[in-house]
């Protein structure tokens, strides 16, 4: 799986990317040099590129603030012609529409994938068509804001150069004159900030009162799936009712920059124990601090930065290209698309830690390099974090994210293999092995998933509440049937009661909202009853449908900790046997009815141990490899897993 994974997604970005890029970015290291390079390179641009270096004064900062651009322009990109002008142009219309953000964001997902669907390989080098009024207005305002501005003052040049400077803060961004228009949006309640002795000139206060009028005037809507092609312009970025956590941190750090507050974007490829990786705003304050914000920018920047995440490695997005990635793209064999212009930050955020593995048949490596990869499970089983020497024995990777699970990978010449057993980074920085070993046990699994704070403490709240059943409406007078004192061992909880009854409900206990995802009552073991949803008053009966449409990812929970109840009309008086109560949660348990796959690693590939469908929350396969490292797949549905060990004991050790 991942072999054809790497290849296919090598063939896509190695197209846009590197093949069509990467030749651009050849320059030698000298700084002379580089800037000859830029200039040789850019073809009929060249003139308009020495305007700007003309206009200004050999030797004077603005001077250097133009070489360090032009230098360091090869590798970045614009869209091609004007047909992105023209998707922009629908996008604002259908913005200013009365459709609704999803509605909104379906609409432009198929124009981008019809009308404008070969948009996103039509890329130019911008030193072949930036003009030089657009990098002049750049450098001037930047260095204004630098020297005459009220946040940026204390910055070095090196760091006025990557923190303010930069006509752009991402690729394919439209080069327009969002320097101008993003501050004038959302700079009106900065302008009625008053002068004070204690915070005037503070940036933390400065981007506090910004990303509040942004959060105010744009209301960022998060829609995390496709999104077809991303809004790249001032003038849409600027009116988008949905985004990304790209989209809304491209918008802070674009406001932010444009008022000379400085700042930069950080991401993660992945977070160590979860399929997806992560991108974040960054600010420079007064003090020299680096203060990162969790999320875009509805997130305030300097608090506690995801205490609880691993991170296996953090990347800074740069202007400057990083010339050791140059210097692997040049010399690699396999040339995976590492992005040219990122540098690692990960020691800003962790104490990370070099780590040497010894390869597993180290014949089998055709090159100088490694890679390292943290378990996906998505798309791919292993993912590519960052490359590393080979010295014929042993792989070294620098700056790595303890307390999590990696791999490394050697290419062979026509793909990539894994010439290493899976292991952890422990948080002592000891590295452990993950070994089969000469012992089965039997496995009982109730998640496939490790079990996470949220969903614990969501298990909590069904403890206490009551199943009861009347002949009376409004419960008037009830018999207790069924009082869950403990957390559920089993799927369907046996109802001891011999009676009948046609008003059946869930009574949530005090202090829990409701919180429970799915209620159903039971005839006999397979034979679920249906009836007319009744709810407590402080319930609506949208959220009663919520405990008894079969989606777990929906719940009842009403914004009244107290007097929450959600039942059935039976239409009769019925005798149950079972019911079942799911606690709000993830969806990760173990779930009837759907069919799961356990595999293990067994060093090479993974195997296949076990297929059985899930007749009750929790699944058993017996002779399972202890220490081997297994993968507990869904075969109906969803895509968060995780992968585990089976220990000595039958605990089970999440990765």
């Amino acid at each position: 799986m991942f072999m054809k994974y790497v290849i296919r997604l090598g063939c896509i970005l190695l197209a846009v990317s590197v093949l069509s890029v990467c030749s651009c970015v050849n320059e030698p290291r000298d700084e002379r040099k580089k800037l000859n390079y830029a200039l040789n390179s850019s073809g009929n641009n060249k003139s308009l590129l020495e305007d700007v270096l003309c206009y200004y004064d050999a030797g004077s900062e603005k001077y250097k603030a133009a070489e360090f651009l032009i230098s360091n322009m090869p590798g970045h990109c614009s869209y091609l012609g004007n047909t992105i002008n023209e998707y922009y142009n629908i996008a604002i219309n259908i913005f200013s529409s009365s459709l609704s953000p999803v509605e909104q964001r379906d609409s432009l997902l198929a124009l981008s994938k019809g009308r404008f669907s070969g948009v996103d390989r039509k890329i130019v080098q911008d030193l072949k068509v930036v003009r030089s009024d657009f990098l002049i207005d750049n450098i001037e305002h930047s260095y204004n804001s630098w020297k005459n501005g009220r946040w940026a003052t204390t910055l070095t040049f090196e760091q006025f150069c990557e923190w303010i400077l930069p006509y752009k803060c991402t690729e394919m961004q439209q080069l327009d004159d969002w320097r101008i228009v993003l501050p004038e949006l959302y700079s009106d309640d900065l302008k009625l900030f008053p002068y004070n002795d204690e915070n005037y000139y503070s940036s933390y206060k400065a981007v506090e009162i910004v990303r509040n009028e942004i959060i105010r005037k744009v209301v960022p809507k998060g829609l995390y799936n496709e999104c077809g092609l991303p809004m790249l312009s001032a003038q849409t970025i600027s009116k988008m009712t949905y985004g990304r956590c790209t989209d809304y941190v491209n918008l802070a750090v674009l406001t932010f920059r444009g008022l000379g507050i400085p700042a930069v974007i950080d991401e993660t490829p992945i977070w160590g124990r979860y399929r997806a990786g992560h991108s974040w705003y960054v600010i420079l304050d007064e003090r020299g601090q680096e203060l990162p914000a969790e999320w875009d920018v509805s997130s305030q920047p300097g608090k506690s930065f995801f205490p609880y995440q691993r991170i296996p490695k953090v990347y800074r997005n740069t202007f400057a290209a990083n010339p050791d990635r140059v210097e692997y793209q040049k010399t690699s064999l396999l040339k995976y698309p590492f992005s040219l212009f990122q540098i690692d930050v990960t020691n800003h955020y962790m104490n990370s830690i070099d780590v040497v593995i010894p390869v597993d048949k180290p014949e089998r490596i055709e090159e100088k390099y490694v890679y390292i990869a943290c378990f996906c499970g998505h798309g791919t089983d292993w993912k590519i974090v960052d490359y590393g020497k080979f010295d014929g024995r042993t792989a070294s990777f620098s700056n790595m994210g303890r307390d999590i699970l990696y791999m490394v990978l050697g290419y062979d010449g026509k793909s990539l293999l894994p010439v290493s057993l899976p292991f952890v980074v422990k948080k002592d920085g000891s590295v452990e092995q993950i070994r089969i070993l000469p012992k089965t046990e039997r496995l009982v699994a109730r998640r496939k998933y490790h079990l996470t704070e949220d969903v614990a403490v969501m298990r909590q709240r069904l403890i206490g509440g009551k199943i009861q059943a009347s002949n009376s409406p409004d419960f008037r007078n009830y018999t207790e049937v069924l009082v869950v004192d403990s957390l559920p061992e089993h799927d369907l909880l046996p109802i001891q009661v011999a009676e009948s009854f046609r008003f059946w409900r869930y009574m949530a206990p005090e202090n829990s909202y409701g919180s429970i995802a799915e209620l159903a009552f039971f005839l006999a073991d397979s034979i679920k009853v249906d009836g007319l949803i009744l709810t407590s008053k402080n319930a609506s009966d949208e959220m009663g449908k919520k405990a008894f449409d079969d989606d777990w990812l929906t719940c009842f929970e009403t914004d009244d900790p107290n007097g929450n109840w959600v039942g059935l009309d039976m239409g009769k008086p019925v005798q149950l046997k079972y019911v079942r109560v799911i606690p709000k949660g993830d969806d990760n348990d173990i779930h009837p009815g759907d069919e799961y796959e356990l595999s293990f690693w067994d060093g090479h590939v993974w195997v296949r141990k076990g297929l059985e469908v899930a007749y009750d929350n929790q699944l058993t396969f017996d002779d399972v490899p202890v220490g081997a490292l297994l993968w507990l797949r869904n075969r109906t549905r969803g895509w968060d897993e995780r992968p585990f060990v089976l220990k000595k004991s039958g605990e089970l050790q999440w990765f």
